[in-house]
């Protein structure tokens, strides 16, 4: 496990300081706009243990570096009363678990505070992170603890004065991220129990009611301006003068200007080619194409978090707190050759300025490259003193396989090795299993999902509540470009942080980039098929006694792998499971018979058998794999059709080598007949 390096400075203390971290507390804090964008108080670094590939061990190892196997990586296992546990965390305190996330919530999982035999929380995984669980008399659900694009997440903070571990009971292939703070040395905590938790109860309740509203901060000032920038021109909007704090910045697309009547692909350009550049106290902290500053990614795709939101025809609006002691300037750069109109609303409040106040920063920055080899892309460098609160990533791809098993690796204050390590770009942003679900919630988002499978556009977010990362003179935020296929894809990422004045951004502003306005992504070519061969999937099912049968889209594993672009899923339960197809074949003579089958993970032994033979052939269709891919043509040798048709019959011999539960099942995509 890896642990953040400990950041030692010293602040004075604000009135928002709570004297003693607690549940409570930190429920308060979760749903304190204000608390974003001032130094933390206590001090604490935030560090993730995760289930990433333990080959990973140095950038200089080469193709190690990006090795994928992330599931079922613990740091050990225990036996506490007669049962194994493999522990997911294991982290000294005073500190606080911010997050824990799973692909695949399996098991028991237990949390032990302060070196205690007895766990604090003892549940089933699948309940405690996608809601159902009880902890301390409260029940939890949505938003703190729930599924959403196959991705299961528990927010809930749990607090611990000295020690915490995390255990999980037959965890099997278990994906995990479990997020912590660790506070500066003298910090006062108050431990997570039960009776802690039905303590707080009502502040628990408050706090999920605010952020399924995302309630925002009262403004005391609305400042209402159109914005009419002429084309490759900048407009410049003075804010009035601080100490005070911009608490909303929001454009409107409905009120009948040119940019609300533009046609999604234009207004997309027009969106990326406008750039919104912000200063604070005379420091330019924010420079982004306006679409990736409001969390849209490219063209205006619906959704809410707890910072951001995009309603199509509508309006867009960031809700991040923007504090500053003396002046603030907000100004539009238009890299079209068209001029831009739009209404531009920003509201405000007053603001306290002190030691620990931080200006708001926002950077993007856009690369078109081929995914090989495979690299850790530079998503933004930062030096000084501040806290990353989140992204949002846009990625053009053209190809329907994933893009993204890349893991995220961030570097804080000169660590040598990440202090987060994750297990997939899916994962980081909350989601699993590359699932093409559109969904949006407080803390992530996935609000554009072409398709068909990963192609064409995508864009995902995700902010930073509790789970911020702080850093006292550095961060550096890598991913890995680690995509299914060799082929050219475009990565463009918005970043978002809070930083002291004199911190610097080290990646320049991306006017290129953003000049090419909106990427066009080549039209899919037609359904790949193999001329003349029967497709399973539309076959005649003669017998399947008690297996269920499905046709399923094979588009997500690549397009122009499978005939037709479907398989015939047929999920065998036990050793002798069969299913029995009628090929439509005419004549008497004898034809060979070629089977396109797909071999994956869970796949079993499967015996071929022709016309009620009683010998056929066995085709392993695992053989340890890791993913899903085409296998054939197999050759089952010569069949003489009867009555215009030959039986063939596929049966569930034994799992396959390597297999993984369930083991039985088999796919079978088409038959060729040939004379």
């Amino acid at each position: 496990m890896v642990r953040a390096v400990a950041i030692n400075v010293v602040l004075a203390c604000s009135v928002s300081w709570a004297q003693t971290v607690s549940v409570s507390s930190l429920l308060t804090e979760l749903i304190d706009r204000d608390s974003i964008a001032k130094w933390p108080r206590p001090g604490f670094t935030c560090g993730q243990s995760s289930s990433f590939d333990r080959a990973s061990k140095s950038p200089a190892d080469g193709e190690s570096w990006f090795a994928n196997d992330d599931k079922g990586q613990f740091i050990r296992v225990e036996k506490h009363a007669g049962r194994l546990e493999s522990v997911l965390m294991d982290a000294d305190g005073p500190g606080a678990i911010v997050r824990i996330w799973s692909a695949n919530p399996l098991g028991t999982m237990r949390v032990y505070v302060d070196n205690a035999d007895k766990p604090v929380i003892e549940a089933p995984a699948a309940y405690l992170l996608r809601g159902g669980a009880t902890v301390g008399g409260v029940p939890l659900g949505p938003p703190m603890s729930e599924m959403r694009g196959r991705g299961c997440s528990l927010y809930l903070p749990i607090p611990y004065a000295k020690h915490c571990k995390v255990t999980c009971e037959d965890p099997k292939g278990l994906y995990y991220h479990v997020e912590y703070r660790t506070y500066d040395r003298g910090t006062q905590v108050e431990s997570f129990s039960p009776a802690a938790m039905e303590m707080a109860a009502d502040v628990f309740n408050r706090a999920q009611a605010a952020l399924r509203e995302s309630r925002d901060r009262v403004p005391n000032w609305f400042s209402p301006f159109r914005m009419e920038v002429p084309a490759g021109g900048t407009v410049r909007h003075e804010l009035r003068s601080g100490p005070a704090c911009v608490s909303s910045v929001a454009i409107s697309l409905s009120k009948g200007l040119p940019l609300g009547r533009l046609e999604p692909k234009q207004l997309a350009d027009a969106l990326r080619r406008a750039v919104i550049v912000m200063e604070f106290d005379g420091e330019k902290t924010v420079w982004c194409p306006l679409s990736d500053f409001f969390g849209s990614g490219m063209g205006v795709n619906e959704f809410k978090d707890w910072w951001r939101s995009a309603t199509p025809g509508d309006r867009m609006e960031s809700r991040w707190l923007m504090p500053y002691e003396r002046a603030a300037a907000l100004s539009i750069l238009n890299l079209s050759d068209s001029a831009l109109e739009f209404d531009l609303d920003i509201a405000g409040g007053h603001w306290e300025w002190d030691e620990r106040s931080m200006h708001f920063g926002a950077a993007w920055r856009q690369e078109t490259f081929p995914t090989r080899p495979m690299r850790d892309w530079n998503v933004v460098a930062l030096s000084g003193q501040g806290v990353y609160v989140g992204d949002s990533l846009t990625v053009v791809n053209p190809v329907a396989d994933w893009w993204g098993e890349g893991d995220e690796k961030f570097y804080a204050d000169g660590e040598t090795f990440p202090s987060h390590f994750g297990t997939g770009t899916e994962d980081y942003f909350g989601y699993a299993w590359s699932s093409t679900q559109i969904f949006s919630g407080p803390w992530h988002e996935q609000s554009r999902c072409d398709g068909p499978g990963s192609r064409g556009v995508s864009c995902v977010g995700r902010v930073r509540l509790l789970d911020g990362i702080p850093f006292s003179s550095a961060l550096r935020f890598d991913l890995e470009a680690w995509h299914w296929r060799d082929v050219e894809v475009t990565f463009g990422a918005a970043s978002f942080f809070y930083i002291r004045p004199g911190a610097t951004i080290a990646i320049p502003p991306a006017v290129e980039q953003a000049r090419r306005g909106a990427i066009d992504v080549p039209p899919p070519p037609p359904p790949f098929v193999i001329a003349g061969a029967v497709e399973c999937e539309k076959t005649a099912i003669v017998a399947a006694p008690g297996v269920e049968t499905v046709n399923q889209d094979m588009v997500a594993f690549g397009l122009g792998r499978w005939s037709g672009e479907e398989h015939l899923w047929v999920k065998a339960k036990k050793a002798g499971d069969y299913v029995e197809l009628q090929i439509p074949a005419a004549g008497t003579e004898p034809m060979h018979v070629l089977v396109h089958a797909t071999r994956s993970w869970d796949y079993a032994l499967v015996r071929f058998t022709l016309n009620g033979a009683t010998e056929g052939k066995d085709v392993d269709l695992c053989e340890g794999s890791s993913t899903a891919d085409p296998v054939g043509p197999i050759d089952l040798g010569l069949a003489t059709p009867v009555n215009g048709r030959i039986l063939l019959r596929a049966t569930a011999v034994q799992p396959g080598r390597g297999a993984k539960e369930p083991g039985f099942y088999f796919g079978l995509d088409c038959v060729e007949l040939k004379r």
